[in-house]
Parts: structure tokens; C-alpha cells; sequence
């Protein structure tokens, strides 16, 4: 059985590893980061993505998740509050990324954490930091916004100048006991702020402006919060005497609305995941969702693609087998071998593996 690895560790790739690991495949995961660490990531577990997990294995309520069942939306002065449809959940990146990961160990995969890779030659091997050269026939990618050498997007359009940033809060318990069970939205001219609860006594913050509005305010965290706080009443309450619980992260130029339509020369054997395949708009807050789709989908036709691929070695190996389960076929064997040699080379190339299947 060849090789498969899955380059990148968020829910993507951990849950490929997962879906293709629980299906007896040889499965490597490869996370360039040392530790479980965050991500600009708006942190919202739609039904769907809580659908995908529960799936996997994953009980949310072990790990802390949050629950949210209603809708601020805030405009200036205004502000409307509506009960969700749903039941949806909160859970920090660390965590989910974390459980995921080892929940694909735990059903047989590899994992290698701090392991960079640099570039999928055309060979078929990637160059590994730490690790050197790893051939690799069949590559799940769930490198999320960043592209890999070697199996680069190719974008229709330039990504729009927008910056993301992300931060978790220790709110005042006042403003924690009124976000609780609240996905909050606050929405200005050239920018929106999310803002929901993460774990027991943290929020999480997350927005995304105009590049032009963050330069303004000094092109900094610190300076942007500000120039929000001044935009947005509602946000300067919900943030006083707000605690930072770790660094600000940020990302800029993502390619919302990017599709990926395979190219002709695109590598063989390599099958796209979450951002890799389509790059949904944050304000839409199914990005995870759509990631663990994306896994399971993937990994679905790649293991129906072995296994057409199978069936002519089964086919062969089964009337191999039926003919040497006699005498006659025996002779019969026996006389080809001596009356015709390239005929077992024929035979046994038919029960050789072939080439990994294209995505």
C-alpha cells in the first residue's frame, strides 16, 4: 500500500489523516508548527462542522466547546439581537486542532509536528525541514491560505487588500456573562469585528478592515483597536477592562471567493483541501465546516479511486488462482511458462500496483 501524506495540520488535513488512517491507509501528517497554536480563525463550529466531528470521534463538550444559539448584529447605535436557527458551537483553534491530531494518531497515522515542507518536486518527493526528502505519490494539501511550491493556486483574481486579525480576550465579567451564548457582529463602512465566547471566561475577537483603515490607525493591533473603539460604542464597552490572552495574529490579501478548477498539469496524485479548493468569506463563519467537508470528500475519492483501481489485479489474481487450482490449469501454467516466457512477465505485471490515482 503507497504512501499517503497529508501536508498540514489543521482541521483539513488532521481530519484527511483521520478519514484515510480509520480506512487502513499508510498515512504520514506533516504540521510545520512545533505546538498546537492558534490561527486567524473566526473559531464558529457551524451544525455541519459539529456533524464532521461527532463523526470523527470528537466530543465537543470534553473539550470545552462553547455553546451559541443567538445573533447579535450591531450597526452604530443600533443593535439586533435574534435567536439562531441552530445550535452552533465555540472552540479555540489550539484545542480542536490538538484533538483532531491526535485523534488521527490514535486511528494509526504518523504525525510529525515542526516538520516545514518547502516544495513538492515534480518527481513526486517533498523537501521536508528537518525530515530531508520524503517521496510522496499521493499528497492531501491542507496548507489552508498559503501555498506550497510546487502546487501553487492559480488565482483568477488579485486578493482583495483586506487585513485579518485575531485576538483572545479575558473580558470583565459583566461583558463575559453578556456575550455569553452570543455570535456578535458589529459591522462598519470598511470593516466588521466578530465577537463570541471561546472558553470557560475567554472571547475571541476577530475582524477584518481594509488595509487602507489599518495604516491610518498605525498599522498595529493596538492602534486598530482604538480607531475601532471610537468607531463603535458598542465595542468600546464590550473591550473595557479587557485582558489579552496571548498575542494578536493577523493575515492579509486572503483570496475570498477563490475556486480552484483543476489545471491539466496539475501533479498527479494530489487532492486539495478547505482553502486549497475555495476560500469562503469570514462573515460566512462555515469556513471550518466546509474544511472537514472538503477532508471527507477528498478522502472518499481517493480511496474509490484505489479501489477501481484494485479490481483488475483482483480480477487477474482471482483467474490466476481458479487456473492453478487444478491439474489442467497447472500444466496449462506450466507449458506457457516454457512455450512463452513473456507471458509471466505479462502476468505478473497485471498484479502489480499501478500508479496513484489523479484527483
Amino acid at each position: 500500500m503507497s504512501l499517503v501524506v497529508v501536508v498540514g495540520g489543521g482541521p483539513a488535513g488532521a481530519a484527511a489523516a483521520c478519514h484515510l488512517a480509520s480506512a487502513g491507509q499508510r498515512v504520514t501528517l506533516l504540521e510545520r508548527t512545533a505546538r498546537p497554536e492558534s490561527a486567524v480563525c473566526g473559531e464558529f463550529l457551524s451544525p455541519a462542522a459539529q456533524r464532521h466531528l461527532a463523526a470523527l470521534g470528537l466530543d465537543l463538550a470534553d473539550l470545552g466547546a462553547q455553546p451559541i444559539d443567538r445573533l447579535r448584529l450591531v450597526r452604530g447605535a443600533h443593535v439586533v439581537e435574534t435567536a439562531l436557527p441552530f445550535l452552533a458551537q465555540s472552540l479555540p483553534r489550539r484545542t480542536l486542532d490538538a484533538a483532531l491530531r491526535a485523534r488521527a494518531v490514535e486511528l494509526g497515522a504518523k504525525l510529525h509536528m515542526g516538520a516545514t515542507v518547502r516544495r513538492w518536486r515534480p518527481d513526486g518527493v517533498l523537501e521536508v525541514g528537518g525530515l530531508g526528502e520524503m517521496a510522496a505519490p499521493v499528497v492531501f494539501l491542507g496548507t489552508g491560505k498559503h501555498d506550497l511550491r510546487g502546487a501553487r493556486r492559480q488565482l483568477a483574481r488579485a486578493p482583495q487588500d483586506w487585513v485579518g486579525f485575531k485576538q483572545h480576550l479575558v473580558l470583565a465579567p459583566a461583558q463575559s456573562a453578556a456575550l455569553d451564548r452570543h455570535v456578535e457582529l458589529v459591522l462598519l463602512h470598511d470593516s466588521y469585528i466578530g465577537l463570541q465566547p471561546s472558553s470557560a471566561g475567554r472571547a475571541t475577537l476577530c475582524l477584518l478592515a481594509a488595509a487602507g483603515r489599518v495604516r491610518a490607525a498605525g498599522g498595529d493591533w493596538d492602534g486598530l483597536r482604538e480607531d475601532l473603539c471610537r468607531a463603535s460604542p458598542h465595542l468600546a464597552r464590550r473591550l473595557e477592562g479587557a485582558v489579552a490572552a496571548g498575542a494578536p495574529l493577523a493575515i492579509a490579501r486572503v483570496p475570498y471567493g477563490h475556486v480552484h478548477v483543476p489545471a491539466p498539469d496539475d501533479p498527479a496524485g494530489l487532492f486539495r483541501l478547505g482553502d486549497q479548493i475555495g476560500v469562503i468569506p469570514s462573515f460566512a463563519g462555515d469556513g471550518i465546516a466546509i474544511a472537514l467537508a472538503s477532508a471527507a470528500s477528498a478522502s472518499r475519492a481517493y480511496l474509490a479511486a484505489q479501489a477501481r483501481a484494485l479490481r483488475p489485479r483482483l480480477a487477474a489474481a482471482m483467474a490466476m488462482q481458479r487456473i492453478g487450482g487444478s491439474a489442467a490449469g497447472q500444466a496449462l501454467l506450466m507449458g506457457a511458462a516454457r512455450m512463452m516466457p513473456w507471458s509471466v512477465r505479462i502476468a505478473a505485471g497485471m498484479l502489480r500496483a499501478g500508479q496513484a490515482p489523479r484527483s
